[in-house]
């Protein structure tokens, strides 16, 4: 969550957990909240504990939320007798109805499709559909819903590996159909489809699990072309040990109240400017810059305390981007903290190439 929907914040809590489910596996996977007609929220999420995929279960885990800072009426509803997973649920309100509509994976006919249930309070729902079955396997569901008259879904092609979009001007189960060829970064999956709240810009995130587990995200400013590029990682940073998630836009007088509630990571990230998927970290007493992610991952979170030499010492203005920052020695004050070959050392800096190796962003 964060105030643009276009880039992830700090998780809440220093990474500890702000629900825990005590019934079913007590495994808990994909979170999805959603703000509800009434401006409260209720959060959705998957009931599987470990990495054995081929666990049956029916259920959703649930809980409400008045503003994200307790979870209360904790419940798990069931979506389906059929003998198959419940997996990556969403949820959307479908005014024709006067209900919303909960959208997982399940396996239906011999592969995934996505299903859909019905309901008024999240705590009964209607008998299971088949919402979309392009005739293949397709997990993780998202939706956008009224954009220009036309409703959107992205879904994991698990066949491909890849993001893939489809879209009704309805939101009858079974009218959507596929209009673009999909992306991907390696094997992606768990989309997520959100428009900036200061442009006219759609964001469509993507989890990678092959090769390296990170998020990547695309961006358009015409949904409709089914067109994306890839956003330069620069701008934004993924949260610490964040999967399959959500993007939940809020104001800023909610931001604050969280911030206020759980406070903000004691601890920083450095990550590289030309080496936007690498962070500072230290390995066997070395500092260098690695791939995120990779363990341990606290082996890149630093606590920024005053200079020890001189306690009014601080770092400067990049080097290569005035809006991040570059650190210089105190005793060797024409030399930077640099990167070369991945390992940090100090430098002086003369060229182009070394202003960008001593360029990093500080944050969480």
């Amino acid at each position: 969550m964060c105030p643009d929907a276009a880039c992830p914040s700090h998780p809440p809590r220093q990474n500890k957990p702000v629900a825990t489910p005590t019934q079913g596996t007590t495994g808990l996977r994909d979170p999805y909240i959603l703000r509800k007609q009434d401006g409260t929220y209720v959060v959705l999420a998957t009931d599987l504990k470990g990495t054995d995929w081929s666990q049956q279960n029916q259920y959703l885990h649930v809980w409400e939320s008045a503003d994200l800072r307790s979870f209360t009426n904790y419940h798990r509803v069931k979506m389906h007798d059929m003998p198959t997973h419940s997996w990556a649920p969403e949820a959307f309100w479908d005014a024709s109805r006067n209900q919303y509509g909960i959208i997982y994976s399940a396996v239906n006919g011999g592969h995934d499709v996505i299903m859909v249930n019905y309901t008024t309070d999240f705590q009964t729902v209607s008998a299971p559909q088949v919402f979309f079955d392009p005739g293949y396997s397709v997990i993780d569901g998202t939706m956008a819903m009224n954009v220009n008259g036309m409703n959107y879904l992205y879904f994991k092609d698990s066949g491909k590996q890849q993001l893939v979009g489809a879209r009704s001007t309805t939101l009858k189960p079974g009218s959507f159909q596929i209009y673009n060829t999909g992306v991907a970064h390696g094997g992606t999956e768990a989309p997520i489809l959100v428009k900036s709240q200061t442009s006219s810009t759609w964001y469509l995130w993507g989890d990678t699990y092959t090769p390296n587990g990170v998020f990547y995200a695309w961006q358009t400013t015409d949904l409709a072309s089914g067109t994306w590029t890839p956003v330069d990682q620069r701008v934004y940073t993924q949260p610490v040990n964040s999967k399959h998630a959500t993007i939940q836009p809020i104001s800023g007088a909610q931001y604050d109240s969280l911030v206020a509630h759980y406070g903000k990571p004691a601890w920083n990230r450095l990550k590289s400017y030309n080496f936007p998927a690498r962070y500072v970290r230290h390995a066997n007493s070395i500092g260098r810059i690695d791939q995120y992610p990779f363990d341990p991952f606290t082996d890149s979170e630093w606590k920024m305390v005053p200079g020890l030499a001189d306690p009014s010492a601080d770092k400067t203005a990049g080097l290569a981007d005035s809006t991040w920052s570059s650190f210089r020695s105190y005793n060797f004050p024409d030399r930077y903290i640099r990167h070369s070959n991945y390992v940090l050392r100090i430098d002086p800096i003369t060229t182009a190439t070394d202003r960008s190796d001593a360029t990093f962003s500080v944050g969480s």
